[in-house]
């Protein structure tokens, strides 16, 4: 079974097998060359991003610096904006829904370490080789969802439609759909209702409109 296979299995693998070595150093290097472009470069961030990404839907953008570990394991969503410093840790798959926001400095990781000391610096393959390993579970995040600032979002976690996540917070479990969430570990404050629309906040809305779904 081929290390890529081992992953998307929920097994361990070997990080620094030669095949995922060089999947991830072209999209180190493709980060830097994004990250060396300027804002108003828009055709050749596309180009960039169309070779890092495995899917990146029409509308989305991302302010930079990004950091993708694999990208090939990253699905996007369209209408997608992530600000400053977007890190993701795609060694297994991580999907976006449409129309997400993420604020300054998100991280997504999906890799996991064994536990002990011992077994991070080696465990004995079924072939007698001592190789680091480690594993990793898929991330989901739904539609609709924004993210503030310094959001880490941890392995195995999926995140509903129409979510608010609180900056600065560590997504530990699973988030339902439609809830405000926030803290460390982050856990569910409220369900997001009618009563947080904007239409509530006339001194803020001043003369705009909400417009009905």
């Amino acid at each position: 079974m081929r290390e890529e296979e081992k992953i998307n299995a929920g097994i361990l693998f070997c990080p620094g097998d030669p095949e995922l070595v060089a999947i991830k150093r072209k999209t180190h290097n493709l980060n830097v060359d994004y990250n060396n472009t300027y804002e108003d470069e828009i055709e050749k961030r596309a180009s960039i991003l169309s070779e890092i990404i495995g899917e990146f839907g029409e509308g989305s953008r991302i302010q930079g610096p990004i950091f993708f570990h694999y990208g090939t394991h990253t699905k996007i969503g369209k209408h997608f904006f992530g600000n400053f410093n977007l890190t993701i840790q795609d060694d297994a798959e991580v999907t976006i829904g449409d129309n997400c926001n993420f604020g300054p400095n998100v991280t997504i990781v999906t890799p996991i370490h064994p536990m002990l000391a011992n077994e991070r610096r080696e465990l004995l393959t079924a072939t007698g080789e001592k190789k680091l390993l480690c594993y990793a579970k898929p991330v989901h995040i739904g539609n609709d969802c924004w993210f503030g600032a310094s959001v880490t979002v941890c392995p195995g976690i999926t995140i509903g439609d129409n979510c608010v996540i609180g900056a600065g917070s560590v997504v530990t479990h699973d988030i339902p759909a439609n809830s405000f969430a926030a803290g460390v570990p982050c856990k569910v404050i409220r369900k997001l209702t009618e009563a947080d629309s904007m239409k509530n906040k006339p001194e803020i809305l001043a003369d705009n409109v909400v417009i009905e779904p």
